[in-house]
């Protein structure tokens, strides 16, 4: 089915954060996992198979309304040299995500092609449940202490 092409392009755009989402993600991760926060590492390699997931859907869609899907764009990453800062740097990713995701809601609304619109709105309400989590992780921070909540991370 010839989709729009307006549609398709914003369908890449989203793509191109699903792929960098997943390498941040997965090098946060691995931090995590080397420093020992065992509970943090889990978590976030999670966040990034959610991710990858999210960025399998946007192609099969690109392909299903016969679009080239870009694989090999990626976005400036942000790797935090420390657990908060990293939880910073996801927050901002996921704030942007969700922004590019209601905008291409609009899109896709306007193009009446409700599938895409129907797909989009599943990844957003992911995309705000990732916000969440990182919010409460950095609401712990602040309420309990660096110190005290990474010691919570390693069990």
């Amino acid at each position: 089915m010839k989709g729009s092409d307006k549609v398709i392009e914003h369908l890449n755009a989203r793509l191109a954060e699903e792929l960098t989402a997943i390498n941040q993600y997965m090098v946060h991760a691995e931090m995590c996992e080397n420093w020992g926060y065992d509970r943090l590492y889990k978590a976030i390699e999670g966040r990034s198979m959610v991710e990858m997931k999210h960025a399998e859907k946007l192609i099969a869609r690109i392909l299903f309304l016969d679009g080239r899907p870009i694989v090999s764009n990626l976005n400036k990453m942000n790797i935090g040299a420390e657990v908060e800062l990293m939880l910073r740097n996801d927050h901002a990713y996921e704030l942007e995500a969700i922004h590019g995701y209601n905008d291409s809601i609009r899109v896709a609304v306007e193009e009446k092609d409700n599938g895409t619109r129907d797909l989009l709105q599943s990844i957003l309400d992911n995309e705000e449940e990732h916000i969440d989590w990182i919010e409460a992780q950095l609401d712990q921070i602040q309420q309990m202490g660096l110190q005290q909540y990474l010691a919570e991370q390693t069990a």
